[in-house]
Parts: C-alpha cells; sequence; structure tokens
C-alpha cells in the first residue's frame, strides 16, 4: 500500500477542476485550458501538474491526468513537444474506428501540433507561459491545437498546422481560432535575437515589440499579438484571444516557467462533437 498521502484523495471529479474557455461556445467542438486547481502534488507542482517532463513524481502526474480524463470523452492525443513546427496526424497514429484509447500512448510523436477530422478524438497541447492555440472550421470539421512558444510562432507552427487543415478541409466556409493563458507582453523580455527571428514576420508591426526602458538591448515582446497578427494574415477572421498572463495572473491560478522555474504543465485540450452542435461542457 502506498502510504503517500497525497495518493489517498478521492476519485477523479471533473467538477474539481477549474476550466479556461472561450467567451463563446464553438460549434461542433468544445476545449478549455486547465489551471492549477483540482489535482494532487506538492510545491512547485502543486497541484495539477498535468506534463510528465517536468520533474514531478509520474504517480502524481497519472492522477492528475485521470481527474483530466474524467472530464473528456477519450484519452488526450499527447505529443512529445520540442518547440518546433512539426504538425502530427491524429487520425494517421490512431484508428478512426477507435476514436476513444484508454491509456496514453507508449511514445508520443515529436511534435508541437496535431490536427483530427474524427470526433471525440481529443488533441492536447502542455503549456506553462508559451501559447496553446487551438484552430477550427466555423462548422466544426476539423480541428488543430498548437504549442506555440516564441521559437515555434517564428518558425510557422501556426501556419503549418493551418496548411494541414486546409489540406483536410479545402472549402471550408471560414475559420476560427483562439488564443489561450500565456506569459503576457509587459513579462515576456526577450533579446534582440528572439525579435531578429520575427523579421518580415511581426517584428515590424507597432506594439509587438517594445523598447525595454530598464534594460537597453531588451525588447518587451508580445507574444499574444503576435499569434494573433498572425492567424489574421493566414485567413482566420474569427480569432479570440484570453489575454491571460500566466506570470502575473491574480491568485497565481497558472504554471509559469518565467516566474518559478521549476512549476507543472497546464493542458489546452479540444474535440470535434461530430454531427452535434452543442457545447457538451464537463
Amino acid at each position: 500500500m502506498n502510504s503517500n498521502p497525497l495518493f489517498h484523495q478521492p476519485e477523479p471529479d471533473s467538477s474539481v477542476l477549474e476550466l479556461v474557455r472561450p467567451t463563446q461556445a464553438w460549434v461542433g467542438l468544445t476545449l478549455f485550458c486547465t489551471t492549477r486547481a483540482g489535482g494532487i502534488g506538492s510545491p512547485p507542482y502543486d497541484t495539477l501538474n498535468l506534463g510528465l517532463g517536468a520533474g514531478d513524481d509520474p504517480r502524481v502526474v497519472a492522477v492528475n491526468r485521470a481527474r483530466l480524463r474524467s472530464a473528456l470523452p477519450a484519452e488526450p492525443f499527447w505529443l512529445r513537444q520540442v518547440h518546433g513546427t512539426a504538425v502530427a496526424d491524429a487520425d494517421a497514429t490512431s484508428p478512426a474506428n477507435d476514436p476513444v484509447r484508454s491509456a496514453d500512448p507508449p511514445d508520443p510523436p515529436q511534435a508541437d501540433a496535431a490536427v483530427t477530422t474524427a470526433p471525440r478524438r481529443v488533441l492536447a497541447v502542455l503549456t506553462a507561459d508559451c501559447l496553446p492555440v487551438v484552430l477550427g472550421d466555423i462548422d466544426g470539421k476539423v480541428l488543430g491545437v498548437a504549442h506555440a512558444g516564441w521559437r515555434g510562432l517564428a518558425g510557422g507552427v501556426l501556419e503549418t498546422t493551418f496548411a494541414a487543415m486546409q489540406q483536410r478541409l479545402p472549402n471550408a466556409r471560414g475559420w476560427r481560432a483562439w488564443i489561450g493563458p500565456g506569459i503576457g507582453a509587459t513579462n515576456f523580455q526577450v533579446g534582440d535575437e528572439v525579435r531578429q527571428s520575427f523579421a518580415h514576420a511581426g517584428s515590424d508591426v507597432p506594439g509587438m515589440f517594445v523598447a525595454d526602458p530598464a534594460a537597453p538591448g531588451k525588447w518587451l515582446a508580445d507574444l499574444a499579438g503576435l499569434a494573433h497578427w498572425r492567424l489574421l494574415r493566414m485567413g482566420v477572421s474569427q480569432t479570440e484571444s484570453s489575454r491571460l498572463c500566466t506570470v502575473t495572473d491574480p491568485g497565481h491560478r497558472f504554471f509559469s516557467y518565467r516566474r518559478d522555474g521549476r512549476c507543472g504543465r497546464m493542458a489546452t485540450v479540444a474535440w470535434l462533437h461530430g454531427g452535434s452542435t452543442g457545447d457538451p461542457r464537463p
């Protein structure tokens, strides 16, 4: 028997999760981002750490993932994120006739985004200052979820995700996106090499990079603003940003690598309903 008091907890219950969502429900799909509330864990991973690569006890992460799973229609399609631009085809690695998997895959694909057209196939990305971005068509037929830190964003992870979705649904009537919680513009101090990586791809847009008056040679970068601008340029006309800062949010509801160094990870998850237009929220 395990004597660790962390494991003497109630059975998974989605009602204890605190979830961040868009202001309006999306047609044909459900999406949300977790916070630190609703799980188990000891500092600096308290409480709902969902990342296996953050240094936390994997048994604790397993309990927290079970709590998340209780709010989902299927096991999430996890990724091995590397701050790149690769996009995984969730339908190619999970049989179309078996969208509801019972356990984590033994070797998640190395990618920072995934796409699907399969109902109830849950896509997921992990973040702790980087941006989670959910993309979909306005009719709820195709879905993409991306992890967009500055490297991935500058490299084109949103563009490659969108291209993969357009290939799946070339005649979409329109597109929309949600940018979840991430580091805010007043807290993301970067060097000039970061600004240069966005040359001709957002660095010249007013307000995206502001010289930091307290640190010569440094810039304050608006990561969410850059993502919003690039999405609009791609043709995603309906774009909403949560504008929640993971560093300074009141109550420290979010994990933040920039603020704390060692910390857990939130998950942003989304899935298509497949014919249903409602939003079956957990």
